[in-house]
């Protein structure tokens, strides 16, 4: 059921602007992504005046704290420290781990088969840790970063990559002809982290039971998934 939205007749969300294709700003200067999309649906969901406003990184949690808005959509980190200050929404986008192969190797890919595969991670990662706690027989050879090793796997000096997936459908965008994601969708958040939520101030229960109804509302008619395949062109799920 709608919780009553007596107490909030308006939400103003609060964001950042330099986090495409999240929130950022286009050629013209207007605020556009996913998350401003997002904000957009969830105040016509259920029926609330809607304000959205830009801070820089580093003061857009304060300013939440300091009731200059109602709900930071930013990716906010569910860390011990926030948590004792903000409340969280239920996640909106998953941050599942991915393989990722050349083309060619995508339509027989199996991760039970690598044992003799050599894999890309990045050095010290959550993902290397999954790789060696779930897939131990896989030799991982270690990266800096991302894009270095999924460089390796275009250039064919290793047999896969694992990790990030939203960080590596970006890479991907921009390398259709020469690789893809391979297999499965590896969900586990106490590895990979909560995903994408929306902040409140500790307590502040109205807003937060109504994003939440708000949430299940445009998962259950779709728009979720038509604001993702709009600002994710190649899919991480």
């Amino acid at each position: 059921m709608l919780p009553s939205l007596t107490p909030i007749p308006a939400i103003r969300f609060l964001t950042t602007a330099d986090f495409p294709p999240f929130n950022f700003r286009d050629v013209s200067g207007e605020l556009v992504g996913f998350n401003i999309d997002l904000a957009k649906r969830i105040c016509a969901e259920i029926n609330v005046a809607c304000t959205i406003q830009a801070w820089p990184w580093n003061q857009a949690a304060n300013a939440l704290s300091d009731s200059q808005g109602d709900a930071l959509i930013a990716g906010l980190a569910m860390s011990e420290e926030n948590g004792a200050l903000f409340d969280y929404s239920s996640t909106y986008l998953a941050l599942p781990g991915r393989f990722v192969t050349q083309a060619e190797d995508v339509e027989d890919f199996r991760a039970d088969a690598l044992n003799e595969a050599q894999v890309a991670v990045r050095a010290g990662s959550a993902h290397a840790a999954f790789l060696e706690r779930y897939l131990p027989g896989i030799e991982t050879i270690t990266f800096d970063s991302e894009i270095e090793g999924l460089e390796a796997v275009k250039a064919g000096r290793v047999d896969a990559w694992f990790g990030d997936a939203m960080r590596a459908s970006f890479w991907l965008n921009d390398n259709l002809g020469c690789c893809g994601f391979a297999g499965e969708a590896y969900f586990r958040p106490h590895l990979f982290g909560e995903g994408f939520t929306i902040a409140m101030p500790a307590g502040h229960d109205p807003v937060r039971h109504a994003i939440d109804w708000a949430l299940v509302r445009l998962q259950e008619n779709g728009a979720l998934d038509e604001l993702y395949l709009r600002w994710f062109p190649v899919g991480f799920y």
